[in-house]
């Protein structure tokens, strides 16, 4: 069976799909590697002192010290491309008649998928997710 997605890869050209995705597989397994620090920031974020640091004394992994050498640049590149999908991928009048003139038929500017596209809900399914689900 050949799909919409490995059809137009074929057709065009792979575009660096690839070199995307193993950059997106390594950022994931290096993040689930790590361990979350998410229940130790309300007893981290008392111990700020005046200077405006917290002294930590932690046992890390060597996996978690990866993680949060990278972890900065890593999001940077995330937002850089999410904000980039979202250029792209932009509601626009599908044109035509409506009965409904408050809400015309919208499509995407880049896929032509109905409005919101799935690239669109993917991403704002994520955005929207609540920490730590």
């Amino acid at each position: 069976m050949v799909t919409r997605r490995s059809m137009t890869s074929d057709m065009f050209g792979n575009f660096g799909h690839d070199r995307v995705r193993e950059r997106l597989e390594t950022i994931r397994a290096r993040s689930e590697k790590s361990s979350s620090w998410r229940s130790m920031t309300q007893y981290v974020s008392r111990l700020v002192n005046r200077e405006g640091f917290v002294p930590i004394k932690a046992r890390l992994a060597r996996e978690d010290i990866v993680f949060l050498a990278s972890a900065r640049d890593d999001v940077i590149a995330f937002c850089e491309m999410t904000l980039r999908l979202i250029d792209l991928h932009q509601p626009r009048d599908a044109g035509g008649l409506t009965s409904d003139t408050d809400n015309p038929l919208c499509r995407c500017r880049a896929c032509m998928w109905r409005w919101p596209c799935p690239t669109f809900r993917a991403i704002q399914d994520a955005v929207d997710r609540t920490p730590g689900s």
